[in-house]
C-alpha cells in the first residue's frame, strides 16, 4: 500500500514533499483536508497516535487569526472540532504509512527509512 499525504496542494512544505516523493520514484496517494475535508475519526486516531498538540500547527497565520478562547484548546475532542473547522491549522505534510506510522513535516530521512522497506 502506498504512503498518503494529506495537507494542501499549494503549500510550499508540500511541494517540496511531493519534489522528494517523485524524485524517489515513490507512488503515493494525495488527500487535500482544505478541498476534501477531514473526518473526526480520522484526527481521532491521529490524536491517539501522536497527540493533538503534534497536528495544530501554531506558528501558521490562521493559527495567529483566531481569537484567544479558540486558541485556549481544552484537548484532544476541542483540538479535533477546531482542525475540522479550519483544516489549515493542520500540520503539513502528514504522511501516514501503510504499517500506520505517521510522519508530521518534511522529514526526508523518515520518509526514506519507510520508503526502504
Amino acid at each position: 500500500m502506498n504512503p498518503t499525504i494529506h495537507g494542501i496542494k499549494n503549500c510550499d512544505t508540500m511541494k517540496k514533499t511531493f519534489a522528494w516523493f517523485d524524485g524517489a520514484g515513490v507512488a503515493y496517494a494525495f488527500h487535500d483536508y482544505k478541498k476534501a475535508g477531514i473526518d473526526a475519526a480520522t484526527l481521532a486516531r491521529w490524536c491517539e497516535r501522536i497527540g493533538w498538540e503534534a497536528l495544530v500547527n501554531k506558528r501558521g497565520t490562521t493559527w495567529r487569526k483566531l481569537a484567544p478562547a479558540l486558541q485556549a484548546i481544552e484537548g484532544a475532542d476541542a483540538a479535533i472540532a477546531l482542525m475540522q473547522a479550519q483544516p489549515s491549522l493542520i500540520r503539513r505534510p502528514l504522511v501516514e504509512f501503510a504499517d500506520g506510522e505517521l510522519v508530521v513535516g518534511l522529514d526526508t530521512e523518515a520518509f526514506e527509512r519507510h520508503c526502504q522497506r
